[in-house]
């Protein structure tokens, strides 16, 4: 697998407040992201959720939170039940004029198990890029 760091950056417009809640607020979050049963923006809180791809199998997500920055960065451990490997995630906020930039980096996915297609590269990319740029953006604008 190869070892690259994902980056995707996306402006919405929505200020950073409105966009750190988006990030931050379990309430908020199941509208573009997950349905966790908990989440706090607090180093050291563990959260959990099932993902994979829609017609194939389901990852049990084991995330903890590493560095939180109110209103500017977000960063946690994402690793998976039962496999090897453990990546990180930061979301981190810019003010822009007008909105707010967002820049996601995912860094340490080669650590994942290159025999399952499913950690493949171009899978998180894809997965990243709907997440932020389509479901993240669709939420937003029509709050």
């Amino acid at each position: 697998m190869e070892g690259r760091t994902i980056v995707v950056e996306s402006i919405y417009n929505a200020d950073t407040k409105t966009l750190w809640r988006a990030l931050t607020k379990k309430e908020e979050m199941k509208h573009w992201y997950f349905d966790l049963a908990e989440f706090k923006a607090t180093i050291g809180f563990t959260f959990e959720f099932m993902g994979g791809p829609e017609d194939g199998a389901q990852y049990k997500h084991v995330c903890e939170i590493t560095e939180v920055v109110t209103e500017a960065k977000l960063s946690y451990r994402w690793k998976y039940q039962g496999y090897e490997g453990k990546s990180f995630v930061t979301f981190e906020l810019f003010p822009e004029n007008p909105g707010t930039r967002l820049k996601l980096t995912h860094q340490g996915i080669d650590t994942f198990p290159a025999t399952n297609p499913d950690f493949a590269i171009h899978n998180f990319e894809q997965g990243w890029n709907h997440i932020l740029k389509t479901a993240l953006k669709d939420y937003l604008d029509n709050k």
